[in-house]
């Protein structure tokens, strides 16, 4: 019979921290943004930007500009520390909220931008769009209406929360 193994819960923490950190960078976020994410979800405290530092290998600078997005975000926020001067930050741990806060800045802004363009090439299309080109923008109308459909669904909201 094998061995069972028994992970060790700081190694698995930081396995988490990195994967987070991989995922992010996945989705165009940055790799820093999912590692000070996940090390602030799993700190037990409040963490200031030198711990971040010191912990992720990070530059204060590269700290600072991320736990400020973080912030944009939802998922952190800043929390004063009796008698300490330094700016200390908590994860928010409604994960839900925080990826719809970052889809609605992400998604919900390039929907815009995508509606305002094509409702303006639509719009130069000489005859009122017959051919091709007025083909491909319905199309793409089309396709962004129902993504905004999706995205504003009670069901897709409820999940998100």
């Amino acid at each position: 019979m094998p061995e069972s193994k028994q992970a060790n819960p700081e190694q698995a923490v930081r396995r988490i921290i990195q994967e987070a950190g991989g995922t992010t960078q996945a989705l165009g976020l940055g790799r820093i943004c999912g590692q000070l994410y996940a090390y602030l979800y799993f700190s037990d405290r409040p963490r200031s930007l030198a711990d971040m530092q010191e912990a992720l290998g990070i530059s204060k600078g590269s700290a600072s500009m991320t736990v400020r997005q973080l912030e944009q975000w939802g998922a952190v926020e800043k929390i004063p520390v009796a008698g300490d001067r330094k700016d200390y930050y908590l994860a928010n741990e409604w994960v839900g909220k925080i990826v719809r806060n970052i889809l609605d800045e992400m998604a919900g802004r390039r929907l815009a931008v995508y509606d305002t363009l094509l409702a303006e090439t639509r719009a130069a299309l000489p005859d009122g769009g017959d051919g091709f080109l007025a083909a491909r923008v319905e199309l793409l109308q089309k396709f962004c209406t129902r993504v905004r459909r999706l995205w504003e669904n009670p069901l897709v909201k409820a999940l998100m929360r």
